[in-house]
């Protein structure tokens, strides 16, 4: 991703030798030569040298910073940062359960990612699942006992590397600028998940003969 945004900032155009750039977008825009056209091709809005600094600086927060907590949370607890997580979130919620489904949005993870590490902690007996009664195929999940001693014994580990590899790193008004920036970014990824699910559920038009 961080390589894609920089050197050539992700910019390819191919040149024909008897036409230019534009010359063979247009072409393109016209279609194959089957008579029907591909649709308007909509204009790459490049990023300028601001923007582009901006957004490999912030690659390390997305990259490197979860690779990095990963790694300290198995070096010391023996988990994976995902794993943790899934713990953490089930910890704080009445009765230490929580719906497959909810807690895959809670995590930002898929439900075949999700399932595949809950039946890993399973087997360590550090949750378990059982299915909800009624119709449709709904699952909880539930931290154990022991699954909470252990989230419990990593939090001060996880908390001493997020204070090391970024809160401590920044000042207030760093810190209140990323609490910005971090509920921007949150908002526009959930307003266009909201405009592909309704795009999704609206059924498409029919024309009448």
């Amino acid at each position: 991703m961080a390589s894609t945004a920089g050197g050539t900032n992700g910019r390819s155009r191919r040149r024909t030798s008897n036409g230019s750039a534009s010359e063979t977008t247009a072409s393109a825009e016209k279609g194959s030569g089957s008579g029907k056209s591909t649709g308007p091709v909509t204009e790459t809005r490049w990023l300028n040298h601001d923007e582009r600094a901006a957004w490999l600086a912030n690659s390390a927060i997305m990259i490197s910073l979860p690779a990095a907590l990963d790694a300290r949370m198995q070096r010391e607890a023996q988990m994976t940062f995902f794993e943790y997580m899934v713990l953490s979130v089930l910890s704080e919620q009445p009765a230490h359960t929580l719906q497959m489904s909810d807690l895959a949005a809670r995590t930002a993870a898929s439900l075949s990612r999700l399932s595949h590490v809950v039946g890993r902690l399973e087997k360590r007996e550090l949750l378990t699942r059982a299915r909800i009664p009624g119709s449709g195929r709904r699952t909880n999940a539930t931290l154990t006992e022991s699954g909470y001693e252990t989230v419990v014994a990593a939090a001060p580990g996880h908390v001493a590397a997020v204070r090391a590899y970024l809160m401590d790193a920044l000042g207030p008004q760093e810190l209140a600028t990323l609490r910005r920036i971090g509920a921007a970014v949150d908002a526009a990824i959930k307003r266009e998940q909201l405009d592909a699910g309704s795009a999704a559920s609206t059924p498409p038009e029919t024309s009448t003969p």
